[in-house]
């Protein structure tokens, strides 16, 4: 599924993030960075991780995340996405017209 979408370093939080790889550069709880798996549910402010130690739940506000889709990876502050996956294409905007190409 995610295959279709385009992602690039200006759209990636405004899009689906369940089922992108993912990893933390950077958390508040240092004993988070470096974890890594594949998204497999989100809430407004948490992202549920399938690790290959079994799954975390990452508070979103707390990292810096790094999504990988179609061998490009895209650094993404937690506060970029931290909104309900219904309401990101709304809410998050204010990133989108913020980030780079």
């Amino acid at each position: 599924m995610n295959d279709i979408v385009a992602y690039n370093n200006k759209n990636i939080v405004l899009h689906e993030l369940i089922g992108l790889r993912v990893k933390v550069i950077d958390c508040l709880d240092g004993k988070q960075i470096g974890a890594k798996g594949t998204v497999i549910d989100e809430t407004k402010n948490t992202l549920l991780v399938d690790t290959s130690t079994g799954l975390i739940k990452l508070i979103k506000r707390a990292c810096t995340f790094e999504f990988y889709s179609n061998g490009h990876a895209f650094k993404v502050k937690g506060k970029e996405i931290n909104f309900r996956p219904g309401e990101r294409t709304e809410k998050g905007m204010k990133y989108y017209k913020l980030r780079n190409v």
